[in-house]
């Protein structure tokens, strides 16, 4: 899929950044989903593999096929998830190289924000499940409960109005659920839902939450390692003195996603 280059390529920094917050909300959703036991499913953005897991483990499928760009991300996800179920492969997300009505569920989990054609995108997850299949999805609200982005956004923008072209709060308007459920309903998908899927993100502490800014995988983590030493610094002892802090150093954040579906008409 055409993501920005070297945005996303990172497994182990994602890991570190987001992949454990993904880690808790895979599961909720695919609870929220409700998808049967039995058929085919194809997981369109699979990074790490986290959705992917959860399904094999919450949904029993009889295949998956996990789709994504990065090949970092692929070799992670071929390493962590072993069930015979599930295969990887690269692709593209706006032009899959499967077949029409292939699969019963199509899934794509935090990635939709990130595609440069989103009505382009899911009506590629449409157009690969078969009539009466479930096509779904979850996004970050970036703009909203997502604080672990919010307070470093809301931060960094206020020292340097250039933050704002990588906050993804302003860049992607689809993580409502306004936008969502209009964007499910213009692909044709009936019985349209949007859910909320709420976290919380425990840190240690502050070097916890501070340190996965440092590997560059994200919009937020590549801000922070475009800036000079002493700016990054001064975001760092800025972000340490607004941050929620318990008595023994550790951060607690409301963490949000919001989760769509919708089945194929037919």
């Amino acid at each position: 899929m055409p993501i920005e280059p070297g945005l996303w390529g990172a497994g182990d920094a994602y890991e570190r950044y987001m992949g454990r917050w993904s880690r808790l909300v895979a599961p909720r959703f695919v609870e929220w989903l409700g998808a049967g036991a039995g058929g085919d499913c194809v997981d369109i953005g699979c990074g790490t593999g986290i959705l992917t897991a959860a399904l094999l483990e919450g949904a029993g499928p009889q295949r998956i096929v996990g789709i994504d760009s990065a090949p970092g991300f692929l070799e992670l996800a071929r390493a962590r998830v072993s069930d015979p179920r599930a295969t990887f492969a690269q692709g593209d997300a706006l032009a899959l190289p499967e077949a029409d009505d292939e699969f019963d569920l199509a899934v794509s989990g935090l990635v939709l924000n990130f595609l440069p054609d989103k009505a382009a995108a899911l009506a590629e997850m449409v157009r690969v499940v078969r009539p009466g299949g479930t096509v779904g999805l979850y996004v970050w609200d970036y703009a909203g409960h997502m604080q672990i982005m919010r307070h470093f956004f809301d931060v960094a923008a206020a020292l340097d109005p250039r933050a704002l072209d990588f906050d993804d709060g302003v860049k992607a308007p689809v993580c409502r659920p306004g936008p969502l459920r209009a964007l499910f309903a213009d692909a044709g998908l009936e019985s349209v839902e949007v859910q909320a899927i709420d976290i919380t993100a425990a840190f240690e502490s502050f070097d916890d939450y501070w340190t996965p800014f440092l590997g560059g995988t994200g919009s937020a983590p590549k801000y922070c390692m475009s800036l000079p030493e002493e700016a990054r610094e001064e975001l760092r002892e800025r972000l340490r003195t607004r941050l929620p802090t318990g008595p023994d150093g550790e951060i607690l954040l409301a963490v949000r996603a919001w989760a769509a579906k919708g089945r194929v008409a037919g």
